[in-house]
């Protein structure tokens, strides 16, 4: 007890006769009150019931959210799909760079379809995205409109189901996406030691991961590599942000997402039409 508080055995008086207050008269009872309170107490065993019939569908899979629309369309075109649609030959990233600048990369070259595994992926996001059933790997490198910045985006093809989808994102290591070299272009010299920052995104409503990494022409390597959302912070004053190579790789990533919804969105088109 604080010693600021009553207690009338430490003054070393006696305890008062009576410590609670004194309660009011109960009136009688009236007989509306006692049906109210006995429908309150149907509709609260109905709550109850409801709250737990909806957790044990919960529990068995019953109720989940229907497959998005167009997800199965989605896994087949890696081969169905023209690579224009997929890696367009120009990408516009209006305010994708520092400071809202407008960008825009062009395609040097594509990498033909691969199957998942350590030469198309880095080995942690290899090694998960295998584990729910990697199909196929896409790849292309672009280059900004000063040739001083390279980026190669791939489409990473899964079998998952979209709830696998929801939750991989906390299982899979974010680390660097693959870099995909051109012989006899500005990206001749891109490597995994030039990989500079890099975006991630698996996406919730499709079975396709996108990732970039980004690094700069002149095959210089980076020692350290930031992620794009770390890179693109205002304080940031490494190599890596003040060059922007966070933009870039974000900004490439978003463009080749959004020709990828393009795609499957016309795919959708068709069929409704057929």
């Amino acid at each position: 007890m604080p010693p600021y508080a009553y207690d009338p055995w430490a003054l070393g008086g006696e305890a008062p006769a009576e410590t609670t207050t004194r309660l009011r008269p109960i009136r009688d009872r009236d007989p509306r009150r006692t049906v109210a309170a006995a429908v309150c107490g149907v509709l609260a065993l109905g709550l109850v019931g409801g709250a737990l019939a909806g957790a044990v569908l919960a529990g068995s899979g019953a109720g989940e959210p229907a497959e998005p629309r167009g997800y199965e369309e989605a896994r087949a075109l890696w081969h169905d799909a023209p690579v224009d649609t997929l890696f367009p030959q120009t990408l516009a990233g209006p305010s994708a760079g520092p400071g809202g600048a407008t960008r825009t990369w062009t395609r040097i070259v594509v990498a033909p379809d691969a199957p998942c595994g350590p030469t198309s992926l880095p080995g942690a996001l290899n090694t998960a995205l295998t584990a729910v059933g990697c199909e196929r790997v896409l790849r292309a490198t672009y280059t900004d409109a000063t040739s001083s910045r390279v980026i190669t985006v791939a489409l990473v093809f899964t079998g998952a189901d979209p709830a696998t989808m929801r939750t991989l994102g906390s299982r899979a290591v974010d680390e660097p996406g693959p870099a995909l070299a051109a012989p006899g272009t500005v990206a001749a010299g891109f490597g995994a030691a030039q990989r500079g920052s890099w975006w991630r995104h698996i996406l919730p409503d499709l079975p396709v991961v996108v990732t970039a990494v980004s690094g700069f022409a002149d095959g210089r390597a980076v020692a350290v590599p930031e992620p794009a959302d770390r890179a693109m912070s205002g304080k940031r004053d490494t190599p890596v942000a003040q060059a922007g190579l966070g933009h870039e790789a974000k900004g490439v990533a978003d463009a080749v997402e959004r020709a990828l919804r393009g795609t499957v969105a016309a795919t959708l088109d068709r069929e409704d039409q057929g």
